[in-house]
């Protein structure tokens, strides 16, 4: 998860120095924002190669749109990295509908842990799993919120809808989750009433 405080000023005058022709600035941007971008597009579309294809092209049109950056009208260059990552990655998603299974478990070792190791492991793969079969704008809104711990407001920016809508979109997520994962409780673990979604 990243940090949620930004300083738009202070991303503003990288971009301007970036667009200038600061090596450094290019630098700064591109080691604060791809992890965010890479992790957003993997959790989306549950495939390294096409996250990292998504990754770079986000990053490609941040650097096309540095020398007109607007830091007065535009978002956070974060929330606008968010927007066009969620927006290329559900362009991919309408084109190829892929199952999106995980990747295979790792064999486990006899190492106190590997139990508990497994377990976590195969409820994240079931919570993947889940989150694929979801509309797109609820998992989104749901990853938005419950996985990179951004707020309504930001959401709303990012998906270009009110805050309403977002607080609407997350409980249909979510419900429509604890509905998919109902039927995997025993088998994952889980000994009480909860879900856990995130």
């Amino acid at each position: 998860m990243t940090d949620n405080k930004t300083d738009p000023a202070a991303e503003a005058a990288l971009l301007e120095a970036y667009a200038a022709g600061d090596a450094d600035a290019a630098r700064a941007l591109a080691s604060r924002y791809t992890p965010l971008v890479f992790a957003h597009a993997f959790r989306m579309l549950n495939d390294r190669a096409e996250a990292e294809d998504v990754a770079q092209d986000a990053m490609l049109r941040l650097w096309r749109q540095a020398p007109g950056w607007d830091a007065a009208g535009a978002a956070s260059v974060r929330t606008w990295l968010y927007r066009v990552t969620a927006n290329l990655c559900i362009d991919r998603l309408r084109k190829t509908r892929p199952v999106g299974l995980p990747e295979e478990l790792e064999i486990a070792d006899t190492a106190p842990g590997a139990e508990a190791r497994m377990q976590s492991e195969a409820r994240r793969m079931a919570l993947d799993e889940a989150l694929m079969q979801l509309p797109d704008r609820q998992r989104q809104a749901v990853m938005l919120r419950h996985i990179e711990g951004l707020g309504n407001t930001e959401i709303a920016q990012i998906m270009d809808i009110g805050p309403r809508a977002v607080e609407s979109l997350t409980a249909r997520g979510k419900r429509a989750l604890t509905a998919l994962l109902s039927g995997q409780r025993k088998d994952l673990g889980y000994t009480d009433d909860t879900i856990q979604t995130s």
